[in-house]
């Protein structure tokens, strides 16, 4: 029996309506995704495989939008993998995620107002029409692969987790570099579900980073308490910087040495007089 057909007819015995869906749970398994009541977005998601395995994984209290050119058909109780308790927080939106009005919908769907980030992970399966010539297909399943971290740039919690299909090539390192910027850590992961013929692989970015800073910059703050290690804690736009060898009240200015989803790490680069208020150089 092929690879194909055994991941065929699992989908077919299991009740999933892709052979595809095989491919997200292997990638969660190794990633570790999903956790119960998760927001969830999944891009080009018809027919609905990869929507299955998010609302399992995310359980009743969760919540899974499903966006996608095409129609995806409404599940039902003959839908064994999805039952009457995870049906009702599974949505779809037939769009394109190139229109800023399929993006309007999404964010009512979400129940989010213009800079919230209500969503604990975004999923891409988008692939292009194949033309069969190699470099064209890649480069559109770069360009595909864009747009989803576009919207997790947008939508993503701190913290938040982004998995995006994309062909193997030369423009996958600058994806990878410009993804790795904004997330803790970004890996490559090749579900055995996947065809062996095939040259996609999954980008996986985990914890959302959405400090106002970058690291290596260097930024005016003001000491405003001290954190039960002893270092300085200073806030940034509500993001908050440990600063160790100061104490509260002092102004200093520091060079960001380390970023995290919810906190970073700054080292003093030179004490300061008077107000120095918070911008950067």
């Amino acid at each position: 029996m092929t690879g194909r057909d055994e991941y065929y007819n699992r989908a077919k015995q299991e009740g999933y309506r892709s052979r595809a869906a095989y491919k997200l749970k292997q990638v969660d398994e190794q990633v570790g995704l999903f956790g119960p009541g998760n927001a969830v977005v999944d891009l080009g998601a018809a027919p609905g495989g990869w929507l299955q395995v998010a609302a399992e994984a995310v359980g009743p209290r969760g919540r899974v939008v499903g966006v996608d050119l095409q129609r995806i058909d409404e599940f039902d109780e003959t839908e064994g993998k999805l039952g009457p308790d995870d049906r009702a927080h599974v949505t779809t939106i037939r769009g394109d995620m190139t229109e800023e009005s399929t993006l309007a919908r999404l964010r009512e769907e979400l129940g989010a107002d213009e800079g919230d980030r209500p969503v604990d992970v975004v999923v891409s399966d988008m692939a292009p029409n194949m033309t069969g010539q190699y470099t064209l297909d890649h480069a559109r399943s770069v360009h595909l692969a864009r747009q989803a971290f576009e919207v997790a740039r947008e939508l993503l919690a701190p913290g938040g987790d982004l998995v995006v299909k994309v062909f193997d090539g030369p423009d996958l390192d600058d994806l990878r570099d410009d993804v790795a910027r904004e997330f803790e850590y970004v890996r490559d992961v090749r579900p055995e579900a996947s065809r062996d013929s095939s040259s996609e692989l999954y980008l996986v970015a985990k914890g959302r980073i959405t400090a106002p800073v970058a690291e290596g910059e260097t930024v005016d703050v003001d000491v405003v308490d001290v954190g039960s290690e002893g270092d300085g804690i200073a806030k940034l736009d509500g993001y908050t910087v440990f600063v160790p060898g100061t104490a509260t009240g002092d102004r200093v200015r520091v060079r960001i040495t380390d970023l995290k989803p919810r906190f970073g790490f700054g080292e003093v680069v030179e004490e300061l007089d008077g107000d120095a208020g918070d911008g950067t150089e």
